[in-house]
């Protein structure tokens, strides 16, 4: 009897020390008038290859690592988690930031952008594209447009600089 007390206590401690803690979201939406400057980590411009470059490598590769300039077109209305940049070759390069851990100014749309990190090609599933279309504010019927997934090149960056000559 007093065996399965003692193994009953002791269950109950590991169960109870198993439970995930609560983890304290360090990062917040950034707000400012001039949305310039170093988000992430704090990276700088030697090594940037063009667009045209990226696109070339992800075509020859599955991957590419390094730095890249661009212009951000749209930036995640809701709180800077994500941005878009347009490729040369006519599609949109999703931007996001790894592990979630820091954002870009909501009002950075239209300004030059220098991107550190790793692109690749994927596919993103229909639900994860009408998240993205709500994001940015679209139409209820703009997202319910959304049937089919959709093959894209994806950009996971470490750390971002943004430049003021927009």
């Amino acid at each position: 009897m007093k065996k399965n007390i003692f193994y009953s206590f002791v269950a109950i401690i590991l169960l109870w020390s198993c439970q995930p803690q609560p983890v304290e979201k360090t990062n917040e939406e950034v707000d400012v008038d001039t949305p310039t400057g170093y988000f992430g980590e704090e990276i700088n411009d030697s090594g940037v290859v063009s667009l045209t470059q990226l696109v070339s490598e992800l075509q020859a590769n599955d991957e590419f690592a390094g730095k890249v300039a661009g212009e951000i077109k749209e930036v995640c209305a809701m709180k800077g988690c994500w941005m878009t940049i347009d490729l040369p070759n006519g599609q949109t390069m999703r931007v996001t930031f790894k592990d979630y851990g820091f954002f870009v100014p909501k009002n950075s749309q239209g300004y030059p952008v220098i991107i550190e990190g790793v692109a690749s090609k994927k596919v993103t599933d229909v639900a994860t594209l009408r998240h993205y279309a709500e994001d940015a504010g679209k139409s209820k019927e703009e997202i319910e447009s959304i049937t089919e997934p959709k093959q894209e090149y994806a950009f996971e960056a470490v750390g971002v600089i943004i430049r003021d000559d927009a």
